[in-house]
């Protein structure tokens, strides 16, 4: 039986293991089409303490149950997910406007493996043990779980985001009352339809559906939420600072990124490129980790360019369900605009936009010439100073620039107020690790982009977030250490 109604979708919210219908709704608009399709609650006050006192009251059921029996639990929800791989990746992609076959080989993938991952990383972790014999004691230190958790998650990579959330805070045993980005919540929701049959007690995991104004600023700010993860804005994040500082709270925040690739003369150029049309426009360039910034070394500067943009010309961008198609449709009309305004902007400073936005026409059916669509689009001849260059623009855009000198190179990589990820592309393995070193970036790949372990920690520097998440970084997160000495 399908789990994805065809017809208009009204969403409700989870709590206590029930679903609650809300009296006020959100528009849910299909990017491809620019059409509303989903109703998502507006859920306020009210809900959020619903969800908050669900999840408490399962809390010490749950916490008291051994590890193995909840790793049974999330690797059921991980073969329910699986089983409706495809009717998962249709809903991500006609929700989010990526198209089905990035939904497909890597939003949905990555929503089984959060689960699988998380639910036996828990058994690799060792505690401290310290013998002081001088004093006739034994200290050791044991980890808990911290009670119930607030996670907020984004809308550009909707499943995949929240499942990295709910799965290690659920394996180290809390409770939990997530909060999707309202423009993608169908997944979610979906999610939320296989908890009964994977085995997950009422309470144990809590859905709201809302604003981050209205439900997200409950959340943050209760008091009985000692902990909250969120990825999203650096905006935002300040907010959730604010909110959550009277209470001590746990904060990890995963936020934007201006990430720069930096291309010396001895990379592989067709390797490179390759790689990097894929790291600056994938998923229509709405991923915190895409390419925002390409500093080449002059001496190939013009050929890389060239090749670059020929390359980018034949990412093609349009319909979400059509296999050939590299992107769909941006997220929203307002996201559509502000990406839209940072190349009219390069425009006006004098910059060059090679191909895309202005320069490129889109050939669409009909129905989805209302979609929030935009070509890749690459710019050249940008100071270092303009808002193009040190703004997170969140879309297919990247921009491209010379340098002369490796100290240049990292000088302009570590130019802005971000510091998420990096590539670097240069055959000389001694350059390669001095300049990873030396680049203020959370995570650094070189000569290759979004290869992940998940046992690695995983979060930036500077305003690109504080914490990291991944095994033990995820592990240490969710738990609280206790030291305990024992004299004999």
């Amino acid at each position: 039986m399908s789990i994805f109604p065809r017809s208009y979708l009204v969403l409700e919210n989870y709590i206590g293991g029930k679903f609650v219908p809300c009296q006020n709704h959100i528009d849910s608009y299909n990017p491809s089409t620019g059409e509303v399709y989903c109703k998502v609650p507006d859920s306020g006050k009210e809900e959020v303490e619903a969800a908050v006192a669900a999840a408490k009251e399962a809390f010490p059921d749950w916490s008291a149950r051994s590890p193995k029996q909840r790793a049974e639990v999330l690797n059921k929800l991980a073969d329910l997910v699986e089983a409706h791989l495809e009717e998962f990746a249709q809903a991500e992609s006609r929700d989010q406007g990526k198209t089905v076959a990035f939904a497909r080989t890597v939003d949905i993938p990555r929503v089984v493996n959060n689960f699988r991952f998380f639910s036996t990383s828990l058994f690799h972790h060792t505690t401290d043990c310290s013998q002081m014999d001088h004093e006739g004691c034994l200290s050791y230190t044991i980890r808990c779980p911290v009670g119930v958790a607030g996670l907020i998650s984004p809308w550009n990579l909707p499943l995949y985001l929240l499942t990295w959330k709910i799965a290690p805070a659920i394996a180290t045993g809390n409770t939990v009352v997530a909060k999707p980005s309202e423009m993608t919540s169908v997944t979610a929701w979906m999610m939320c339809k296989l908890m009964q049959q994977a085995g997950v007690p009422p309470g144990v995991v809590n859905i709201i559906f809302g604003t981050g104004p209205k439900a997200g600023d409950v959340l943050v700010g209760h008091p009985d939420v000692p902990l909250i993860s969120f990825t999203g804005s650096t905006a935002t994040a300040q907010r959730i600072t604010e909110r959550s500082a009277p209470y001590c709270k746990k904060l990890s925040l995963e936020l934007g990124g201006k990430n720069p690739a930096i291309i010396f003369a001895d990379a592989d150029l067709d390797q490179c490129i390759e790689t990097t049309v894929r790291s600056s426009f994938s998923n229509q360039g709405e991923i915190c980790l895409c390419t925002s910034r390409i500093y080449v070394e002059r001496s190939i500067y013009s050929e890389f360019l060239v090749k670059f943009v020929a390359a980018a010309r034949k990412w093609k961008t349009g319909v979400p369900s059509d296999p050939s198609n590299n992107n769909g449709a941006l997220i929203s009309k307002e996201h559509l605009e502000k990406v839209r305004s940072f190349v009219a902007l390069a425009k006006s400073e004098g910059g060059i936009i090679h191909c895309g936005e202005g320069v490129d026409q889109l050939d669409l059916p009909e129905e989805n010439k209302s979609g929030y669509y935009m070509p890749a689009t690459v710019i050249s001849g940008i100071s270092d100073s303009s808002c193009v260059m040190q703004e997170e623009i969140f879309g297919p855009v990247v921009c491209v620039a010379p340098f002369d000198t490796e100290d240049e190179a990292v000088s302009k990589g570590n130019g802005v107020r971000y510091g998420l990820a990096a590539t670097v592309w240069s055959r000389d393995v001694g350059k390669v690790h001095r300049v990873a070193r030396r680049l203020q970036a959370g995570l650094v790949w070189t000569n290759c982009w979004l290869i992940r372990d998940l046992n690695l920690p995983f979060g930036g520097m500077k305003r690109s977030g504080v914490g990291r998440e991944g095994g033990k970084d995820s592990y240490h997160f969710f738990t609280e250490v206790k030291s305990v000495t024992i004299k004999h």
